[in-house]
């Protein structure tokens, strides 16, 4: 069952930490996501952002109604990834969100709760969960018919996508945390012109704006997920960059799929926003255009239609490292919605577990590419520029048709609704560095 609008939702509910009652702040009382931060050398630990500090959970657990949680919670928040909570459930998810509210809207706690509060600019995300399995899909129509035009412009589409959620098993040793840099991946190109392959660093650097999918409970081998079901699977969204190598993934693609060309990072924030943060911002799946089928009745549910889709506004943005050397702020380049997707995270589930395919806690999918219909909305550079031909200018007058050394790639997320307080989800940043 998705999950329904409490207490925690109040628009008017006010925090006794000043900076979480900013009206721009992305981590409002409202929001409470939750992630792993290391301080200094010091243990990584559990902890929710809350304006512009981070709740240390270790260090309060003993408070409110933190201290009446159930043992098998607050033993989860001890340990130095969020994987053991995720195995918990939902209702374990909603009970610490409930706890820590109380806790952050309690003035009286306040004394109590100040030594686990610490400045965010002073501790160091890590990896939220340990990651058994990373999976990205491809599930924007609005991408997968923009690069299909490029490679079969009189064939964008291949028959099975408007049936199937497309997607390929990625690299997990590669997801990194925001902020971690991104080296040039080297590897095997195939100039049209000449005979042979040659090696040599990527011309043809990307990213992909994307939506990060956690898993919560998992399920067990050989026994799938009904749609039904799926809501109860998901334990929260996160900002995801899965950089890409378009030249490397031109010569290696067929006839098995991305290999090389992807394993190499793929960059997540370090916040990982809970389906309760996110339940004002439900929303119908996108409507499918007239003549398309559709889903099969093992991806359809009423309560999925509905309120499958989530309004989550997508951003990326581009820094050249010579517009950081002239103190210039980084530009916008397109604007998307992940609500547009024409697949939901509950299809994206079941079609994942529908085979008897196990997932686990901390498990990660990718939503692929979040693209609109429109060039502005566009979510990666092989669109926004098509293939090269089309180059974007900077501010300092330089041109990109692909990443070069020195750029820093930044996504933002947003969630925002008429009587509801608007929820940010951190930024998902990388430099990339020489091959």
């Amino acid at each position: 069952m998705i999950p329904t609008l409490d207490h925690t939702h109040d628009a008017s509910a006010t925090c006794w930490v000043e900076s979480a009652r900013r009206p721009d702040t992305e981590f409002p009382v409202q929001n409470l996501p939750l992630g792993v931060v290391r301080e200094g050398d010091g243990p990584a630990t559990i902890a929710v952002p809350i304006g512009d500090r981070a709740l240390l959970l270790p260090r309060v657990s003993g408070h409110g109604d933190l201290a009446t949680l159930p043992a098998e919670i607050r033993e989860a928040l001890a340990a130095p990834t969020l994987n053991g909570l995720m195995a918990l459930g939902p209702d374990a998810a909603r009970a610490l969100r409930r706890a820590v509210f109380g806790a952050l809207v309690d003035a009286g706690l306040e004394s109590k709760l100040a030594p686990g509060l610490v400045p965010l600019a002073a501790v160091a995300p890590v990896l939220p969960a340990l990651i058994g399995d990373y999976t990205d899909f491809y599930a924007s129509v609005h991408h997968a018919t923009n690069v299909g035009s490029m490679f079969r412009p009189d064939n964008p589409l291949l028959p099975n996508y408007k049936w199937v959620p497309i997607g390929y098993h990625g690299r997990a040793s590669s997801v990194v945390v925001s902020g971690t840099s991104v080296r040039r991946p080297r590897g095997q190109t195939k100039d049209d012109q000449k005979p042979a392959p040659t090696v040599g660093p990527s011309r043809g650097l990307d990213y992909e704006c994307e939506v990060g999918i956690w898993v919560g409970t998992g399920n067990p081998l050989g026994e799938p997920i009904p749609i039904e079901r799926a809501a109860g699977h998901f334990f929260g969204l996160s900002l995801l960059n899965d950089w890409s190598a378009r030249d490397l993934q031109r010569w290696e693609y067929q006839p098995l799929g991305p290999f090389l060309s992807k394993s190499f990072a793929t960059t997540v924030s370090p916040w990982i926003v809970t389906t309760d943060a996110l339940a004002p911002f439900r929303a119908p799946a996108a409507t499918r255009p007239e003549g398309d089928p559709a889903p099969l009745p093992y991806l359809t549910a009423a309560e999925d239609q509905s309120a499958g889709g989530i309004a989550l506004d997508l951003e990326v943005a581009l820094s050249s490292s010579r517009m950081r050397t002239a103190g210039m702020p980084a530009v916008s380049l397109s604007r998307s919605s992940f609500a547009s997707l024409y697949w939901t995270v509950a299809q994206l589930i079941t079609h994942h577990a529908s085979n008897g395919c196990n997932l686990a806690p901390g498990d990660l999918l990718g939503s692929g590419t979040v693209s609109g219909p429109t060039r502005d909305s566009r979510g990666c550079l092989l669109e926004l520029t098509w293939r090269g031909s089309e180059p974007l200018d900077l501010p300092t007058g330089e041109t990109r048709r692909f990443l070069e050394d020195g750029d820093e790639v930044i996504l933002r997320g947003r969630c925002r609704r008429d009587g509801f307080v608007s929820i940010g989800f951190g930024e998902c940043r990388g430099v990339v560095i020489p091959a």
